[in-house]
């Protein structure tokens, strides 16, 4: 058993490429779109080992001062709610693997990579990947991009805050971080 995944304060942490806003009946049409490629959204996600607790940007790219800038804000996020961040678990990415990612860590944060090609290693953020595609992007067919856009703040706010999680026996990650209940 890796006793890693028993301690409060590691965190996942991954970029998803989201796809284009397509509505599910393929139609260029309906989102606004027809004759042009809308280009990409990268989502930046960081989430708690323990309580499954989210946060998540919505981002034009994954390059090392991005990712280093989302880090930092998350870091905050989850310092806000009194969560000590003690270890990261990223993939091999190369903004990952940059300085500025390393500086925006910091000495008191161990930073862990995944194995190539083994997605089960950071699973918690996968599945939290999977979560977000089924029941946010990928749910109903949005007018635009600025409409999905627009939802995944509530989205995630229902998620981190009122979705029961399997794996919390019915707990939203809410509750098992006390300073967010209030």
């Amino acid at each position: 058993m890796n006793t890693d995944r028993l301690n409060n304060g590691r965190y996942q942490y991954q970029t998803l490429n989201l796809e284009p806003c397509i509505p599910r009946h393929g139609a260029w049409q309906v989102s606004g779109v027809l004759g042009s490629h809308p280009g990409y959204a990268y989502l930046h996600n960081a989430v708690d080992d323990h309580s499954r607790l989210a946060y998540t940007e919505i981002l034009a790219d994954e390059r090392k001062d991005t990712a280093a800038g989302f880090w930092e804000r998350a870091n905050a996020y989850f310092d806000s709610a009194g969560i000590t961040v003690k270890r990261v678990l990223t993939d091999n990415g190369s903004c990952y693997r940059s300085h500025a990612f390393r500086d925006a860590l910091g000495p008191e944060i161990k930073h862990k990579r995944t194995r190539p090609y083994r997605p089960q290693t950071n699973g918690k953020v996968e599945r939290f990947n999977r979560t977000m595609l089924e029941e946010w992007a990928y749910a109903r067919p949005y007018s635009s991009e600025a409409e999905r856009v627009a939802a995944f703040p509530a989205w995630l706010d229902y998620y981190n805050h009122r979705r029961g999680h399997t794996s919390l026996k019915g707990l939203a990650p809410a509750d098992r971080v006390p300073n967010l209940r209030g």
